[in-house]
């Protein structure tokens, strides 16, 4: 077959294809932590997109997108609302999904939704993605996966997440502190995410169940003013994205295989 007959079958394939909403994990705040994918689509995308919490400000995936391309744009999502979905977030959501729409009624064949951490780990790629699909059912809607901030804090400090048959447990604390007490009476390894509000009564949690020393803290990774420490440190509020990995009892080398 000729080369022009074959870039041309190329061409029509291309034509043919749905266009693509892609969710883009950029890791938890170092440029360094991007996935080679992640790259080469953020720079081939037609349209990249960015949740700020105004336009503005600056946000921590716009920061990453940043050092690989120069077309980030941002849609404002309502990142610090709390309360379920609240007006604010549900008017968010349809914002961000009518400028995706608008994007692909333009022409736009690939649109990119750029996210700090996973896009499918406590992602408001989520909301966006459905949204989308109910507005127009023939887009096609895929992922590419991030570094999460658990395993950045787990590298940056040291800490085995989970060895042998260990399990690991991932709670989101941003509404309070049940399900933690559960969480640390198995011994497994348990995460914390966004405890920001609830420290204080995460840590007397922790030294209740007599796992304090054994847990660090991590805020901002990758990003100035980062920071890395034991969590029996922690004396007043911390931010509300932070990270506290609470790891397994272990008593000898291999004990949980």
């Amino acid at each position: 077959m000729l080369e022009a007959d074959l870039d041309r079958r190329d061409a029509d394939r291309r034509e043919v294809a749905p266009p693509e909403l892609v969710g883009i994990g950029v890791g938890p705040g170092d440029p360094e932590l991007v996935t080679a994918k992640a790259v080469r689509i953020l720079r081939e995308a037609d349209v990249v997109l960015v949740p700020v919490m105004a336009l503005d400000e600056e946000g921590r995936a716009e920061s990453v997108v940043q050092a690989y391309t120069g077309k980030a744009e941002r849609v404002v999502f309502a990142l610090n609302d709390r309360g379920g979905v609240t007006e604010k977030r549900a008017a968010a959501w349809d914002g961000a999904a009518e400028r995706v729409v608008r994007a692909f009624e333009e022409g736009a064949r690939r649109v990119v939704f750029a996210t700090i951490g996973d896009p499918n780990v406590y992602s408001t790629f989520t909301y966006l993605a459905q949204t989308v699909r109910e507005r127009m059912p023939a887009v096609a809607v895929r992922t590419v996966p991030g570094i999460t901030a658990m395993q950045d804090l787990a590298a940056r400090s040291g800490t085995v997440l989970v060895e042998g048959s260990e399990s690991l447990e991932l709670v989101p604390l941003a509404k309070g502190t049940d399900g933690l007490d559960a969480a640390l009476e198995t011994g497994n390894t348990v995460v914390a995410y966004k405890f920001g509000s609830v420290a204080p009564a995460v840590v007397e949690a922790l030294k209740d169940a007599g796992r304090l020393e054994d847990a660090v803290y991590g805020a901002r990774l990758g990003l100035e003013g980062e920071e890395i420490r034991p969590a029996h440190e922690l004396t007043g509020p911390v931010p509300y994205l932070s990270t506290l990995i609470i790891p397994g009892r272990r008593t000898s080398r291999g004990g949980k295989l």
